[in-house]
């Protein structure tokens, strides 16, 4: 059995980069334990990552949508109150997702978002 992914999120200059809260140790985005991914779908939602519910640091809800006409496996990323929708977690990494992830806006980018994705396990300590 795996041991628990214990995250901290450390404010950098336009998001936040991750270290082990067990070591302290920097975190890659790249680890296989966890998935850093680029909201798709963001142009077709003009504006609405720039909302303050989607601020690096903010919870988010991942939302299945297995009636989605284009993609059986999408899964749709919301603001926590799910009032506001950013976008789609990639095509490719939704089909691998088991449906309990949580999600944490990481990073945004030039008319993006980054967005850590974990197990429902996970302890990741958000900034206050």
């Amino acid at each position: 059995m795996s041991e628990r992914l214990r995250l901290w999120l450390e404010r950098g200059a336009s998001g936040y980069h991750l270290r082990d809260a067990a070591t302290g140790e920097p975190v890659r985005w790249e680890d296989p334990r966890l998935r850093v991914v680029a909201v798709a779908g963001v142009s077709f939602r003009p504006g609405n990552v720039d909302d303050d519910s989607f601020d690096p640091g903010r919870p988010l809800a991942l939302v299945r949508e297995p009636e989605n006409k284009h993609d059986p496996n999408a899964v749709a990323i919301w603001n926590e109150e799910r009032t506001l929708q950013a976008g789609y977690v990639p095509r490719e990494v939704a089909a691998d997702l088991r449906g309990d992830e949580q999600a944490v806006s990481l990073w945004r980018v030039e008319g993006g978002l980054r967005v850590l994705v974990v197990p429902a396990n996970a302890w990741v300590g958000l900034p206050r």
